[in-house]
């Protein structure tokens, strides 16, 4: 004859920790990975993340994204919208860096440290 055996589980009621993100967090981080989950945002971001200088003109992201003007101008702007990078306008070019509150972020989603950014 067959012996059932009960097992105890955990009770069903798990308290939720400090550690679990809010709705309003969620709803942040999940528009950050809309954002970045574009190919070309994505490496538009580790490129401006990884220049020593902290920062670097629009006009040298073109050869290597191999995309014309237009284009990274757009993804440029959706991350400047994001408020994951900074422009700055010097004459007729436009410069960007991380912008320093999110560098912590950038940081996390690239796994690893982004160039300082400028005060």
């Amino acid at each position: 004859m067959c012996r059932i055996e009960w097992v105890k589980t955990p009770s069903c009621c798990t308290p939720i920790t400090d550690q679990a993100l809010s709705p309003p967090e969620a709803e942040e981080l999940a528009g950050d990975f809309k954002v970045l989950a574009d190919p070309i945002r994505l490496r538009l971001l580790s490129i401006i993340a990884s220049v020593p200088e902290g920062e670097i003109c629009a006009c040298d992201l073109i050869d290597p994204l191999d995309r014309s003007q237009a284009t990274v101008s757009h993804h440029l702007s959706v991350l400047t919208k994001a408020g994951l990078i900074t422009r700055e306008q010097r004459g007729k070019w436009a410069w960007f860096s991380i912008a320093p509150e999110r560098a912590e972020f950038v940081r996390t989603v690239l796994g690893r440290q982004p160039a300082p950014t400028l005060s």
